[in-house]
């Protein structure tokens, strides 16, 4: 029997990519103790420790660092023969992923444009986080992806179009919502909701950078995945949210909207991602769209 199987580098991988249990856990939709069991059996039958775990985190062991890009090669290889199938006997489709860091607003221009000259060629779209937009891609599950960037996009092409800058999502009856526009030292003492790093590292890296060099450590809330439980949350008084500008599309009473000084300085981009080597034939169209509608 071997001691590596797919569901085992699954897990291993997971676990690896956040560096921590119950992050991983919830993006395998599986509670965090049967998960830290998988991992210590795995680690029994390799006879190495793949992880380092102390009160300070979790942290790759060299075994752990050797085995991950060998474990994300396996994997490569296994989703895209599987896609390559799935391709094959699949009707004529673009499979296109958009980003769920901005309002879906942002994207009906395009998208109504790309159904219109998409001819027989059916349009299938998928909402997630960016990270996970950027594995389907790699993994052949999209064809392309509207990302929100920065994003670790690995080998694939990125064209970027628009930016969105930030901007102060608060409870419309607090004493900040007379002001017109309003920075981070304003809110330094405010309860601030904001999303975990494992949803999207490279832009959280990218914010707290910012963050830093502004001194800005407010009491950070967890932010809620759905967005208009987030604002449903800010109308009730719970705290303020930081988000891009094109949430200003969703209107809810009790929330008010203004722009905030550094708002360009944690302003997210917005790219088209895909892989060169398995370029959809409806690709260039889509290209050509995304310049049209979404480039400012």
């Amino acid at each position: 029997m071997r001691a590596l199987d797919t569901h085992a580098l699954t897990l291993f991988c997971a676990v690896a990519r956040c560096l921590n249990f119950r992050q991983a856990a919830e993006q395998l939709h599986m509670t965090q103790p049967p998960l830290s069991r998988a991992i210590r059996l795995l680690e029994d039958r390799l006879g190495a420790r793949l992880f380092e775990r102390d009160t300070q985190g979790v942290a790759l062991t060299q075994a752990g660092r050797t085995l991950l890009p060998q474990a994300l090669h396996i994997l490569d290889l296994l989703d895209a023969a599987q896609a390559s199938l799935q391709r094959d006997a699949a009707p004529a489709r673009l499979r296109l992923g958009l980003t769920s860091s901005v309002e879906a607003g942002l994207f009906r221009p395009l998208l109504a444009a790309l159904e219109a000259q998409l001819g027989n060629v059916r349009l299938e779209l998928t909402a997630a986080p960016s990270p996970r937009l950027v594995a389907s891609v790699r993994k052949g599950q999209l064809d392309a992806a509207l990302l929100a960037l920065p994003s670790a996009t690995f080998d694939l092409a990125v064209q970027p179009l628009a930016r969105q800058p930030m901007m102060l999502a608060l409870p419309a009856g607090h004493r900040l919502a007379k002001k017109r526009k309003l920075g981070l030292a304003d809110i330094y003492q405010e309860s601030v909701y904001w999303f975990e790093r494992a949803r999207q590292p490279a832009f959280f890296d990218h914010c707290q950078q910012v963050f830093r060099r502004h001194g800005f450590a407010p009491a950070f809330l967890r932010e809620a995945v759905d967005h208009h439980v987030l604002l449903g949350d800010v109308a009730a008084g719970k705290g303020m949210a930081l988000l891009a500008d094109s949430f200003r599309a969703l209107r809810l009473a009790g929330v008010a909207y203004r722009p905030l000084a550094e708002g360009e300085e944690l302003a997210a981009g917005i790219g088209l991602a895909w892989r060169e080597e398995h370029g959809h034939a409806a690709l260039p169209l889509l290209r050509r769209l995304a310049v049209e509608h979404l480039t400012k």
